[in-house]
């Protein structure tokens, strides 16, 4: 005989489901049912996150340091230079598109940090793999000077300095770099509520 208790727990589960199968017949119930579990799914964001950022501990790509540890050095430098919060946590997630968007990380972490940071910091995360060309496209053939097509913009000068100053020189093995839980507040603090999004009005 089927347990009562798991018998309500399916219904209760398929009750929490939306019913169209074509999104144009969907109902204002429907999407009620959407919007509660995206507030749920969303709070969770931050794990997600975090999760994903591990993925690139051990994953050194031929660098002097993991992918995980040059992400953390590069946070670690910007805070210890007095660069308040939403720009670490642009240190720290720069490049987290490493693991799948091996021809455009940058975009990756755009598109992660764009609902809850500035224009001038998105756009900073969004050139930076332009702008640390600089440092090694000419080795590869590539034009090095690529950045320059910036020259005059807002940008130009905040991606520089994020790349000279946190990005290129976070590849040291003997560096006093940060934990990710020193980072884990930060960024829980920064996700937390997004500034820009065509669903804020779901998590207010």
């Amino acid at each position: 005989m089927e347990n009562t208790n798991d018998s309500m727990e399916a219904v209760a589960t398929a009750e929490a489901r939306a019913t169209f199968h074509d999104m144009q017949d969907g109902t204002a119930q429907d999407w009620a049912i959407i919007s509660k579990e995206f507030r749920a799914y969303s709070a969770v964001l931050p794990d997600r996150v975090m999760a994903h950022l591990r993925l690139l501990d051990g994953d050194c790509g031929g660098f002097p340091v993991d992918r995980l540890t040059h992400s953390l050095q590069t946070a670690t430098r910007a805070h210890r230079d007095g660069k308040d919060e939403e720009y670490v946590v642009c240190a720290l997630l720069h490049d987290i598109g490493d693991t799948l968007g091996s021809f455009n990380h940058p975009d990756i972490a755009a598109a992660i940090l764009k609902p809850f940071v500035s224009a001038e910091n998105l756009a900073m995360v969004e050139k930076h793999g332009v702008f640390q060309g600089y440092y090694f496209f000419h080795h590869l053939g590539l034009d090095r000077n690529l950045r320059d097509q910036f020259a005059g913009q807002p940008l130009y000068d905040r991606t520089l300095e994020f790349c000279e100053k946190y990005d290129a020189p976070a590849f040291d093995p003997d560096y006093d770099t940060l934990p990710l839980s020193f980072f884990e507040p930060m960024l829980r603090r920064v996700m937390a509520k997004p500034k820009n999004s065509i669903y804020r009005s779901v998590t207010e």
